[in-house]
This record gives C-alpha cells, sequence and structure tokens, in this order.
C-alpha cells in the first residue's frame, strides 16, 4: 500500500465512477480498476458496491475517512518543514462559496501582509468539511452550515437578506414584504446547494409554501442582469446589493428575522496552523464585518 495507490483511491472515492477518475489521473481504467482490486485485496474487503453504478460502502467511506487524514497529515508535515527550512511565513489557502464575501478582508490582508501567498478556491460548502480534513485548503468561509466532526468554527456576521426586484414591478414602491405575498412570484435563483437557493427554500417551507423557480444558475452577476431584465425575484446579500450600485430596480426587506446570511469560519480542528493561516485567521476575525452593511 503506497501513497500513489491511496491518492488514486480517494479520486475513486470522491467521483465513485472509474471512467471519470481515470481521466481525472490521467491512467487507464483497466489500470485503475487493478489498483483498487489490489487495494480492496489487502485489506480483505471491498472497499465499493458494483451492483450497477459504483458506490462507496460502509468499509470504503471508513477506510477514506482515516486516509484522507493522513495524507493531509503528510500534506500539513510538508508545508511545515518548507516554512521552517525557508525562514518564511509560508501560505494560506482559502475557500469560500464566493469570493466577493472576503474581497474586503483579503485586501486589507495583502496589504498588511504582501509577502504572503493566498491562494483562493471557490468551493460548495458541502465540499469544504472534506477539504479541510484533507488539508487540501487551510480555512472555508462558509454561509451555511458545514456537517462534520473535528472542525474548529468561529462565527464571522449576520448579514441582512434582501428582495431584488425588477424595474417597473409593482413591488418596487415598497420598503418591505412578507413572504406570503411572494407565493407567485417568479424567482431567479442558485441550484440547490447553494445557500441562497437554501434560504429561498426555507423562509417558504415554514410558511407550507413553495417557491416559484423560473431559472436555476450559478452566475450571480447574471442572476441580477436576469432580474433586471424582469425574469423574477431573487434573493441578494448585502455585501452584493452595496457593490451593485448601478443595477436597476429595488431591494426589499424581508419581513422575517431568518431572512439573514450567516458567515461562519472554519479550520480542521487540532492541527498544527502555518504563521500564514494564524495571520488570515485573525484577520478574517477582527475585520469589521458590521461595516459592509
Amino acid at each position: 500500500m503506497d501513497l500513489h495507490t491511496l491518492e488514486q483511491f480517494l479520486v475513486v472515492a470522491r467521483l465513485e465512477h472509474l471512467s471519470r477518475a481515470a481521466t481525472e489521473l490521467r491512467v487507464a481504467q483497466p489500470s485503475l480498476s487493478r489498483t483498487v482490486a489490489r487495494l480492496e485485496a489487502e485489506l480483505g474487503t471491498p472497499l465499493f458496491d458494483r451492483c450497477g453504478r459504483m458506490r462507496l460502502n460502509a468499509a470504503g467511506r471508513l477506510f477514506r475517512d482515516h486516509v484522507e487524514r493522513a495524507l493531509g497529515e503528510l500534506n500539513a508535515g510538508r508545508r511545515a518543514v518548507a516554512e521552517a527550512t525557508c525562514n518564511g511565513v509560508g501560505g494560506v489557502r482559502l475557500a469560500a462559496e464566493t469570493f466577493l464575501t472576503v474581497t474586503g478582508p483579503l485586501t486589507a490582508f495583502k496589504r498588511a501582509h504582501p509577502d504572503v501567498d493566498v491562494e483562493l478556491h471557490q468551493m460548495a460548502a458541502t465540499d469544504m468539511h472534506r477539504a479541510l480534513r484533507a488539508h487540501e485548503v487551510d480555512l472555508c468561509v462558509a454561509s451555511q452550515p458545514i456537517p462534520g466532526a473535528g472542525l474548529d468554527s468561529v462565527h464571522l456576521h449576520d448579514e441582512p437578506v434582501w428582495l431584488a426586484v425588477p424595474p417597473e414591478h409593482p413591488l418596487t414602491s415598497r420598503a418591505s414584504v412578507r413572504i406570503d405575498e411572494l407565493r407567485d412570484e417568479p424567482f431567479v435563483i442558485s441550484r440547490p446547494g447553494h445557500w441562497q437557493r437554501r434560504l429561498l427554500d426555507q423562509l417558504f417551507a415554514a410558511r407550507n409554501l413553495s417557491p416559484r423557480i423560473v431559472c436555476e444558475g450559478d452566475e450571480p452577476a447574471a442572476t441580477s442582469m436576469l432580474v433586471s431584465a424582469g425574469m423574477g425575484l431573487s434573493l441578494v446579500p448585502d455585501v452584493a446589493r452595496l457593490a451593485d450600485v448601478s443595477a436597476p430596480g429595488s431591494w426589499l426587506r424581508v419581513e422575517d428575522p431568518g431572512c439573514v446570511r450567516t458567515l461562519t469560519l472554519h479550520r480542521a480542528a487540532g492541527s498544527r496552523w502555518p504563521s500564514a493561516v494564524r495571520l488570515m485567521h485573525t484577520a478574517l476575525t477582527t475585520w469589521a464585518w458590521g461595516g459592509t452593511s
């Protein structure tokens, strides 16, 4: 059992598909299949169920968790040695669902620490726990809960979320609106898994309603343009509302105390954090988040 085998196993475990894993790893599929089979033989148990689609089984999930932690610690060790031998602070890898959220503190951080390398990763919240555990990233700023144990989490900010309304819409003269008034309104919103979609679904479900969604997408700029074009309404975080001062239409307050975005900073618990990670963690937790509202 070597590191190369374990790294390949993690890709297969993540994708649960031999062909796609082979393409990502740039190896022949038969060779990858033999690697997985040898690993299962060495462990004495199958790691995948192969009835129809390939699925990671209970033993595979257990083994994957240990492999991710082990390889993550090795990567952390390499970085620690590099930092110590280079007599520098090293770099930091930060993940966020959207970079607009962290633009302010990042600008201040780079001004204060120009020699620190900052590597940014745009990532869904559902992928953050695995990435932290595997030490693929050092810090994550999330807008929704990250399931899983072994994280050190700090609350950053509760940000108002507004209703974006197209120009000339009947609601543009209003300052606020109730959710039950929106039951028949079309919405342009992000796909399931994103925090805006999760918030919209929660607000409507609390009243036994379902939102009328006419467009799902992953492009915030396109969403803003579609709202401006009259395609529908959307939910907009305060930071985006303030940044998009030229957008036509109106932003209404939603009459629900739960219409907020909660920003939380996560890192893997129990790890030795390089100097750059500690500096970034301090910068994010001491940033005047409320000042952007």
